[in-house]
């Protein structure tokens, strides 16, 4: 049975009408796989979280309606500007991504790297399944009568009770990871930041570097994110597997920082992670990692310049005056680092839209520098492989032209069969080099262990 929503429950964003099942409670991971296993992995996502009440609602959807996806950069055969394919996309919910490397189409003059996924895929998918973890209910949101009415049946239909397969003990990955920057090579880089900021070149710039590991046919996208959710927890994570042209490339995302959210009026936030430092077991050592964090002017000074850089990306699209920082450097606590997380405000000016707002501001200050663009450059010069996804962001619009993104750190990047998990720290001026290489440590570490 269904039940038509009211104003009171229903998930909030939707203008598609929302409708809450009248069906024992499925665990998200159970449901996600029979979505898989009826209509396959390609198109699959699972989004958790929906910006308004974090942690409590996982969107999940398969069998997309339609999907777009853009490769290269401009000038190369059969290259696409993916701002332009996202101006064009229809009402609906969409879900996908947006590469670091679609900074070539805004600012083609700094060199970027061409990565070998896709720089935006993005689909549309109609209905989706809204599972609410407080109440422990699911809505199925559609604008396709008929799509609508075939996936309600389809769940009406599911066995109900444990899923036997959930209880088996999960098989090895067998991944060898392999990291194509050491230790040493990551501090040197560091050094050299140091070096240019000092020469008055840059202000500071996010380094980065990865890992990469071979991982077998048999070991699915969703098997791999839910090892990856289960041990790192994050109120922006996702799982977004592609389909068409760009089949056999997926994102698995533990992401705890929203880059960009644009609600229905206008209203925009963005809310960047600068500082970061490890979680301990011991209560008492873990409060003072967290007390250090707050107390060091470095990170601060590291924070409160990336908030400087967005309230003048914002301002090129928000309304004058409209800019504001309602929460400046506060601490945010996660299951593996604690973070110091600011808060950016503003409105669109008339006419204005997300994908204005994207390309504006796009790629996030947080894992660029400033300046900005003479921060890409240097970047390119001391990373030694192209970002890709990594980086840039995971998209969704909603039904009713809410949008919302988030930042792809603490992200895993899936093409065929191999892996690939890149991890960066903000340098400025004190930075030390082995400091630095710890904290990539901190972040790079949790990721590689869960897919040990």
């Amino acid at each position: 049975m269904t039940q038509r929503s009211t104003a009171a429950d229903a998930p909030g964003h939707s203008s598609a009408a929302p409708l809450r099942l009248e069906l024992p409670w499925l665990e998200p991971a159970q449901l996600a796989e029979a979505l898989a296993n009826t209509w396959g992995e390609h198109g699959l996502i699972w989004l958790d979280g929906d910006g308004s009440d974090l942690g409590r609602w996982i969107t999940l959807a398969a069998d997309p309606v339609e999907q777009h996806w853009c490769r290269g950069l401009p000038g190369e055969p059969g290259a696409r500007n993916p701002f332009a394919q996202l101006r064009q996309l229809k009402p609906g919910h969409w879900t996908g991504w947006l590469s670091y490397d679609a900074a070539a189409w805004s600012e083609p003059s700094n060199p970027w790297r061409s990565d070998v996924m896709a720089s935006l895929w993005i689909a549309r998918h109609d209905p989706v399944l809204r599972l609410d973890l407080q109440e422990q209910q699911l809505w199925l949101e559609g604008a396709d009568p008929q799509r609508h009415a075939a996936m309600a049946a389809w769940l009406q239909a599911l066995p109900q009770g444990n899923n036997p397969t959930a209880a088996k003990p999960p098989s090895s990955l067998n991944t060898r990871w392999s990291r194509r920057t050491s230790r040493e090579a990551f501090a040197g880089g560091v050094a050299r930041i140091r070096e240019l900021i000092a020469s008055g070149d840059i202000f500071q710039a996010n380094l980065t570097a990865c890992a990469e590991s071979p991982i077998a046919a048999e070991h699915t996208s969703l098997s791999l994110f839910l090892r990856l959710r289960a041990r790192c927890p994050a109120p922006f994570a996702g799982l977004v597997v592609a389909g068409g042209e760009a089949a056999g490339e997926a994102l698995l995302s533990t992401s705890p920082e929203r880059f960009l959210e644009v609600q229905a009026n206008g209203r925009v936030e963005t809310r960047p992670i600068k500082g970061t430092r490890p979680r301990d077991p011991d209560a008492v050592r873990d409060a003072g990692n967290a007390a250090e964090l707050v107390s060091s002017s470095k990170d601060r000074a590291e924070n409160v310049m990336i908030v400087d850089l967005l309230r003048n990306d914002l301002g090129r699209v928000c309304k004058p005056g409209s800019v504001q920082v309602p929460q400046l450097v506060g601490l945010e606590s996660y299951a593996r680092v604690h973070h110091l997380t600011s808060v950016v405000s503003g409105q669109l000016k008339d006419g204005a839209s997300w994908v204005d707002l994207l390309e504006a501001s796009w790629p996030g200050g947080s894992i660029s520098g400033a300046p900005k663009l003479r921060a890409c450059q240097r970047i390119n010069e001391l990373e030694g492989s192209p970002r890709g996804p990594y980086c840039g962001s995971l998209l969704r619009i909603d039904w009713d032209g809410r949008f919302d993104s988030n930042i792809l750190i603490r992200t895993v990047l899936r093409k065929d069969q191999q892996l690939r998990v890149h991890a960066g720290c903000g340098i400025v001026a004190d930075s030390d080099p082995q400091a630095e290489a710890d904290e990539l440590d901190w972040k790079l570490v949790p990721l590689l262990e869960a897919l040990a």
